[in-house]
């Protein structure tokens, strides 16, 4: 075969390389889109539309439109920010020369954001082992009792530095880092209400390779 028919072989061969090439991108891209779409859409109907999409726009194409996996992937970031907060504060319950005031708010605070951890945990284990049917009532109600409890522990590590004349860095720190925790855990029951109220209570694909 002459040098130049092999060279248009090539050619054509390169042309449709480029082209099955551009149009796999433009799928990708579309699918993001709509993924992207989804979760804003579903961010929206949260009380903190802005920090949902933040903590849960970059799983996007894990989540795809899902809401069985956006409300667990919700409730685990969730998670993930518990266990985070529930360690600082407990190095700040360490700080030399606290005040008993101090000392006990802290205490009391590390005691609830445990609970906190353990709560998030049994939900997200709820949701990732439901698989609809007859039971499916009975396990959304598990998942919303358990986060609802972990946003009043929130509520009361919160509460407790009220009165309590202590550390101004300290307190604050506190308060900060509970409020994000509340702020996520929130929209995270929202993303399970919102979940537990659709009708999409089949086994999704997918769903075999949940979050972790």
């Amino acid at each position: 075969m002459k040098s130049s028919s092999l060279h248009q072989i090539s050619l054509a061969a390169l042309f449709s390389l480029l082209h099955f090439t551009t149009t796999m991108n433009s799928c990708l891209a579309n699918n993001t889109n709509n993924n992207t779409e989804y979760i804003t859409k579903s961010c929206a109907t949260t009380l903190y539309p802005q920090l949902c999409y933040k903590s849960l726009s970059k799983y996007a194409n894990k989540i795809q439109t899902s809401p069985k996996i956006l409300a667990i992937t919700a409730l685990s970031v969730s998670l993930l920010a518990a266990q985070s907060t529930s360690k600082l504060i407990l190095n700040l319950s360490k700080t030399p020369n606290l005040r008993s005031g101090e000392a006990a708010a802290l205490a009391d605070c590390v005691e609830v954001m445990g609970d906190s951890v353990d709560e998030l945990k049994r939900s997200v284990d709820e949701l990732t082992r439901s698989r609809g049917g007859s039971d499916f009532e009975f396990e959304m109600s598990n998942a919303q009792t358990w986060v609802s409890a972990a946003l009043t522990d929130d509520d009361t590590c919160m509460d407790g530095f009220g009165g309590v004349a202590m550390n101004g860095q300290v307190k604050s720190i506190v308060r900060r880092l509970v409020k994000k925790l509340a702020h996520l855990t929130s929209n995270g029951l929202a993303l399970v209400n919102n979940y537990a109220s659709s009708q999409d209570h089949l086994t999704l694909k997918g769903d075999a390779h949940l979050w972790g």
